[in-house]
């Protein structure tokens, strides 16, 4: 006798919190800081329902929760040549970066 298990967990926004508030590390477009829920879902049909602990980031485009550390926050540029070369360093390991890069070549991390 075989039994199939149709089910999964996902994560849904339960309120948006601030809109726009940042960049999306996978696809750069709008992200948004909300509360989020986890759901146990069988055969599709919600069974449970909780809370998550902390407030994420959710982008718009690619349905991608991450936290807020790692959200990308296009930098304010001056005209002043110190405000440029900060904002083309990576802020994880303080290496200058080309200015096209999503990701630091160094470490890997999102700029």
């Amino acid at each position: 006798m075989f039994f199939f298990f149709v089910g999964g967990l996902e994560q849904q926004v339960r309120q948006v919190l601030q809109s726009g508030l940042g960049r999306c590390i996978n696809c750069n477009s709008r992200a948004d800081l909300v509360e989020y829920e986890k759901v146990l879902k069988l055969f599709f049909v919600p069974v449970w329902r909780w809370p998550g602990k902390d407030p994420l980031m959710h982008c718009n485009n690619c349905n991608l929760f991450f936290p807020r550390d790692l959200s990308y926050t296009p930098p304010k540029v001056d005209s002043s040549s110190a405000a440029v070369s900060e904002a083309l360093r990576c802020r994880f390991c303080d290496r200058l970066v080309e200015p096209e890069f999503r990701f630091c070549p160094f470490c890997g991390s999102a700029v």
